[in-house]
């Protein structure tokens, strides 16, 4: 299925000057992790705290682009400059989920929105990167399928969150859109199985 996360290659072509830059003056693939993890942390709390505010969201996508070049550079930072390690896969794997958690959790507390369905967008798009995961445990490759990955997720919950800021949807609407993110978060489960699994018997 087509996915936002297909753009990678271009996005990271742009930022490869400035990873040659940040390989050379000593920085780590994990420490780039760890940073995106924090960043995420940081911007939820602080999004959670002012949930009521509307221009609080616009935040969101700020963080989120910045974290979607993090993760760009960590990435480019262990397979070109010979960082890979044991540890960065499980930093990689485990900081995603709980970034994602971080940014879209407090969309819960909007007023008006059913919190229930955002804690079970959530809880589906942890579990869409467990199926993944899981793939290279059963001999296949890791899984990336759409059509809602982590990139998208992204683009979907940093839209909402400018909609939310300039008040163009009310909160009660937004109910909806979180509603199909998690119904595509489901169909990218069943996807990445059902791909890893004709991986492993092709």
């Amino acid at each position: 299925m087509p996915s936002i996360y297909q753009i990678k290659p271009r996005f990271q072509a742009l930022l490869r000057p400035l990873v040659q830059r940040l390989a050379a003056g000593g920085v780590t693939a994990n420490q780039v992790t760890l940073a995106a993890a924090l960043l995420s942390i940081v911007a939820g709390v602080v999004l959670a705290a002012g949930s009521a505010r509307p221009l609080i969201w616009l935040l969101l996508p700020v963080v989120l682009f910045v974290r979607m070049a993090l993760n760009a550079i960590d990435g480019m930072l262990a397979r070109e400059h010979g960082q890979k390690s044991a540890l960065g896969a499980y930093l990689n794997e485990l900081c995603d989920v709980v970034s994602d958690a971080a940014l879209y959790l407090p969309f819960a507390l909007v007023p008006g929105l059913h919190a229930t369905i955002v804690i079970v967008a959530v809880l589906l798009a942890g579990l869409s990167e467990m199926a993944g995961v899981v793939a290279v445990q059963v001999g296949a490759e890791r899984r990336y399928d759409g059509p809602m990955g982590k990139s998208d997720r992204a683009f979907a919950f940093g839209l909402l969150a400018v909609l939310v800021a300039f008040g163009v949807i009310p909160a009660l609407w937004l109910s909806w859109p979180i509603g199909l993110v998690a119904l595509l978060t489901a169909w990218t489960i069943v996807n990445r199985v059902r791909a890893g699994l004709r991986q492993v018997a092709g």
